[in-house]
């Protein structure tokens, strides 16, 4: 398996955060990412998860909620990956594949756009 620390790879999913064009995050509301070693045991290859209310799905019932959660798994990309390239690429596509599920977009469009 590739090593990286948790700091490293921390600091690649804010690098690719910051590749998100602004006119995007601009539109992200109340939601929060974190990075975690793995997944839920009953998912072991999961690299990414969307936790919340998409923004297409909030009405005016939404306030006061916590945050939704984008959570990046580490062990699960290292573990697929073979250089560090390959890790900062898988990296940015599960950063944009969640914050895409915040906008609303589901899984067939996003592996249709490449983003699976």
């Amino acid at each position: 398996m590739l090593e990286m620390t948790r700091e490293e790879f921390e600091e690649l999913v804010a690098e690719a955060l910051d590749r998100i064009p602004p006119e995007l995050t601009r539109l992200m509301d109340n939601v929060a990412v974190f990075v975690e070693d793995e997944p839920p045991a009953d998912d072991p290859e999961l690299l990414g998860l969307y936790e919340g209310t998409p923004l297409t799905d909030r009405g005016e019932w939404y306030a006061g909620v916590l945050p939704d959660r984008i959570t990046v798994y580490r062990g699960p990309t290292l573990r697929m990956c073979e250089s560090r390239e390959d890790v900062v690429a898988e990296t940015e596509v599960t950063v944009v594949h969640e914050i895409a599920h915040h906008f609303g977009i589901d899984d067939a469009r996003l592996h249709a756009l490449g983003y699976g």
